[in-house]
This record gives structure tokens, sequence and C-alpha cells, in this order.
């Protein structure tokens, strides 16, 4: 139990040594009420079996144990004349009552020191959250928002997560994260959150109405921030972008294409980038602004028919050719300006953020 502080201090700056004070605070309860239970347990076993030793029944028995520990006062099952019977029956109150004494106090400093704990965890997170700036906050927990946060977290960005859910606002603590427990589409929530210091938002919400409120609430509250809306359906998009949001993405969309990609150009589908390598690659380039992305060459896209040099003046300095994958399974890597580029060819490269849909200009 020694790490159960971190349900509430999850996030926290604070080393060991100053969370230790508070793990001794907890301990005892635990353990006190663990003693009682057990405690308890080992009374009634032992009460019961004296009386069943003497020639009552088992439920006569545990019937008169559970009046005489809880001191309710019914009548005696059956009448205490024997000096054992008495033996039995003084030893039972006496141990059974000091315990129950013990057990009712254990559990009420358990439940109060949770308590406690749960309240000064969360002024404690709250008020690291309040000396935050640019930072960015995201907007749901769920399976996108799990990616998100751990992406964000190994790139060592600020955030904050807003989650509405209790389940979810506490898988976000335990895992370390600033979180927020509100409604994302309660300016409040945003308001606790951070908005007008934060640099980012990033809505994943899995409803397309809850993401465009947000979105609006946030360009209300924060004008220069920085708005990326999750979108389920393309209809979508332009709401998003009317409500404020500066980037739009479609995840169902772009697993589509991503899938496609996979079936029809499998040598452009992307393998290397399940390597720890080419992740720190990627991550060193975002440092920078930077991110690598493939398009294929398609028959109505600019591309086709270009070469490299032209392609890349074309973009005005957006990006390079770093690599081409071609149709027929070869692979060349850093091609001369002068490389042609075929349809179904995948063209890999490097340029500012931003490089999803990207085209250039059709030649001629």
């Amino acid at each position: 139990m020694a790490n159960m502080p971190g349900l509430f201090f999850a996030g926290s700056t604070i080393d060991g040594d100053q969370l230790q004070p508070m793990r001794d605070l907890f301990r005892p309860p635990l353990r006190n009420l663990t003693f009682a239970v057990i405690y308890m347990m080992v009374i009634f076993s032992l009460a019961t079996a004296g009386y069943v030793a003497v020639g009552w029944s088992f439920g006569d028995a545990l019937y008169m144990v559970v009046l005489t520990i809880y001191t309710v006062g019914y009548d005696e099952v059956h009448p205490i004349v024997t000096p054992l019977l008495r033996e039995i029956t003084m030893t039972t109150i006496v141990l059974g009552c000091t315990g129950m004494i013990f057990f009712g106090s254990a559990l009420v400093q358990f439940i109060t020191i949770n308590q406690l704990q749960l309240v000064f965890g969360t002024k404690r997170m709250q008020s690291q959250i309040d000396k935050l700036n640019d930072h960015i906050i995201v907007c749901g927990f769920g399976r996108i928002g799990q990616m998100l946060a751990h992406e964000l977290k190994a790139g060592s960005a600020k955030f904050v997560i807003l989650e509405r859910s209790d389940k979810r606002a506490d898988e976000a603590r335990n895992l370390g994260y600033l979180t927020v427990q509100a409604d994302a589409t309660d300016e409040g929530g945003l308001k606790l959150a951070g908005i007008d210091r934060a640099r980012a938002l990033a809505t994943v919400l899995p409803d397309d109405a809850a993401n465009v409120f947000i979105t609006l609430s946030a360009r209300s509250l924060n004008r220069s921030i920085e708005i990326i809306a999750r979108g389920e359906v393309p209809t979508t998009e332009k709401k998003l972008r009317h409500a404020g949001a500066d980037k739009v993405v479609l995840p169902t969309h772009i697993g589509a294409e991503r899938i496609a990609e996979m079936l029809l150009y499998p040598e452009a589908a992307h393998p290397e980038r399940r390597s720890g390598k080419t992740d720190d690659f990627e991550r060193t380039l975002s440092s920078f602004g930077l991110q690598m992305e493939m398009v294929v060459a398609a028959e109505e896209g600019g591309f086709a028919g270009m070469n490299v040099a032209e392609i890349e003046r074309r973009s005005n300095g957006g990006f390079f050719v770093v690599q081409l994958r071609h149709r027929n399974g070869k692979t060349t890597n850093r091609p001369s300006g002068e490389t042609p580029i075929e349809i179904g060819d995948g063209v890999v490269v490097v340029g500012r953020e931003g490089l999803a849909g990207l085209a250039v200009p059709a030649a001629g």
C-alpha cells in the first residue's frame, strides 16, 4: 500500500522524502482496520465454537454471538445456567465488545484519512495546474486521448487532462497526469485547466457536437490559442473550422487512407515506424517543428509526371524529398533532383508540421 498516495498526488513534483509523512499517516489506519477485522473474525469463530461445544446448534451459537457482540439486547437463545456457559458468554462480551469499539474507530479513521488525502491531493494538483504556462489542454481521456497523453509525456510536454468521467479521471491521475475532473463543454472546466495561459488545446471527444462547442468556448476564452479538434464525419470539419479550430483531424478517414496504402502500396506502409529508432527520429523532427510524411503520387495529383527538383521548387521551401518508394517495390534514398515521379510512387518528405493533405500545384 506504499503507492496508495499516488492516487491523489499523481502528477506532483514532490519527492519521496516529502511524501513520507503522509505515507506514515496513511499506514496505521489501514493496519488497524486489517487487525480489527482479523481480530473480530477470530472472536466470532472461537465464541461460536464454544457454544457448539456445549451442545448448541451452529445456528443458535452464531445467533447468540452476534447478539452478544453487537449488544442488541434480545433474549438469550438458551438459558445461561452452567458455569461454562457463563464463562463463554462473559468472555465473548468483554473481548467482542472491545473488538467492535476498536473496529468502529479504525473504520472511521480509515475513511477520514482517505477523504482528507483526496481533498488535499486535489488541491495540490490544482495548485500545480495554476502555475502552468504555455501548456496543452487535452479534452477527453478516451482511446485517442490516452494515446495523445502518452505521446505528449514522451515528448516532455506540459499538459493537463480535462475529463468528466470519474473512472477515466482516476486513470489519468494514476498514470501521473495533471488532471481536472470537469465537463470540457463548461467554460468553468476550461478555466480550471488554465485555458487563458495555454498555448494549445486538443479536443478529442468522440462526440462531434461536443467538440464544436468546446472549440467555440475555447476560442472565446483565448483568441490566440491553437485548437486541434477531432471529427468523426467529414461534414463536421467545416463546422469545426468555422467554430475556431486551427486544424481538424478525422481519425476514421486517416485510418482508411492508411489501410488503403498498406493494401495498395505495401512498400509505403511505413513498417519501420514500429522501431524505437524511428520513433526517436520523428520526435527529434517534431522538436524542430518538422515531421515526416509519405504521399502517394496519384494519377490526378500534382506529383505524378514531375521530378524531385520540381516538387521541391513548387513547395516554396515547405518540404524536401528524402526517399522514393516505387510501385515496383524498389526504394531510392536521397533521390537526385532529376529523379522522375511516376503514378503509384510513394514520396517521403520532411517539412513543416501540418503535412496532412500535402499537395503541390500540378505541372504545367
